[in-house]
């Protein structure tokens, strides 16, 4: 069967790619309560496939690949095992799979059938919007709270709904003027465009924030913690919220300690934060279509992953039509 395979590419530098291959072994057919999903829609996780590619922290070693590895797969169901009483074939069902053009996957795990409402290729990117919603519940997030995402990537842009679904007032900062505008069509409260001191400034006049969601991977928890009492971005007992994958974080400890800084730690999405998202989309709550950049055809995701590897700013959301 055809899956989206990440390899070496053979030269002397160790260059990964993953592209399009047709050989991939087959999942067989589903027992007890499995089902068996054939692939609409896949969509790219871009930091973590990155990380895959460029032999990140968390990237499988050289002699795991080839790998299919991806958590956002769209497909409909056309088997099911013996066990299985939810789903039929027919239904349409995001799962947290590979991008592979079959897989099998228990009827009560990490899968979610899609209204008739959602759109399955806007579903293609539910995995990282369950990422985003999960963060936002991991926070505590309530009605007035005053909140910051850094980083206006897909999941950046998620939170940022997430967030504003909670009832929080959300404020958005990234280096991208095409991505702030995104945000501003899924409506966040503010957006800033970070360019030199003087946008920080404004971020800290928009503070103090309650919850600060880290998702751009960069330095700035010294920006959002404060060098000394005093200047932080997070209110005292405010909480911090780290999303974007690294090998290890580290901060001026006695600002933290004296404002009293929760550091809070997230894990994966869970069905119920599934549900959620195809519930806040069907009302219009969450919206995917202003984060699709690019609908692709599968047989040309070895371009988009060269991209993704080498130029990742020019990619957004990503979609694969299978």
């Amino acid at each position: 069967m055809r899956a989206l395979a990440m390899r070496l590419t053979g030269d002397d530098k160790g260059t990964r790619e993953k592209l399009l291959v047709d050989d991939w072994p087959d999942v067989g057919e589903p027992e007890g309560n499995q089902v068996k999903i054939r692939a609409l829609f896949s969509g790219i996780t871009n930091g973590t496939e990155r990380n895959g590619l460029l032999r990140g922290n968390y990237a499988p070693r050289d002699e795991q690949l080839p790998s299919a590895y991806g958590y956002q797969h769209v497909g409909e169901v056309v088997a099911v095992g013996a066990d299985a009483v939810h789903l039929e074939p027919g239904d349409t069902v995001f799962s947290s799979s590979h991008h592979t053009e079959y897989v099998l996957v228990a009827e009560d795990g990490l899968l979610t059938k899609l209204p008739d409402e959602v759109e399955p290729r806007h579903a293609a990117l539910f995995g990282m919007a369950g990422v985003a919603m999960h963060d936002v519940r991991r926070a505590d997030t309530e009605l007035a709270d005053n909140v910051l995402v850094v980083g206006a990537g897909p999941i950046g842009q998620f939170t940022a709904q997430a967030a504003r679904a909670a009832g929080a007032v959300v404020t958005i900062v990234d280096l991208s003027s095409e991505r702030l505008l995104a945000a501003e069509k899924c409506a966040a409260d503010r957006t800033i465009r970070i360019v030199d001191d003087d946008s920080w400034q404004t971020v800290h006049d928009a503070g103090p924030f309650d919850i600060v969601f880290e998702d751009s991977g960069a330095p700035v928890l010294d920006r959002i913690i404060g060098r000394t009492w005093g200047d932080p971005l997070v209110k005292r007992r405010g909480r911090i919220v780290m999303i974007a994958g690294r090998d290890e974080v580290t901060y001026a400890f006695n600002p933290a300690q004296g404002s009293e800084i929760t550091i809070l730690h997230a894990g994966h999405f869970n069905r119920n934060d599934l549900e959620q998202v195809a519930r806040l989309t069907v009302k219009g709550i969450i919206r995917v279509e202003p984060i699709i950049q690019d609908m692709i055809p599968v047989a040309a995701a070895k371009g988009i992953y060269a991209r993704l590897r080498d130029d990742p700013q020019s990619l957004f959301g990503t979609v694969f039509e299978w």
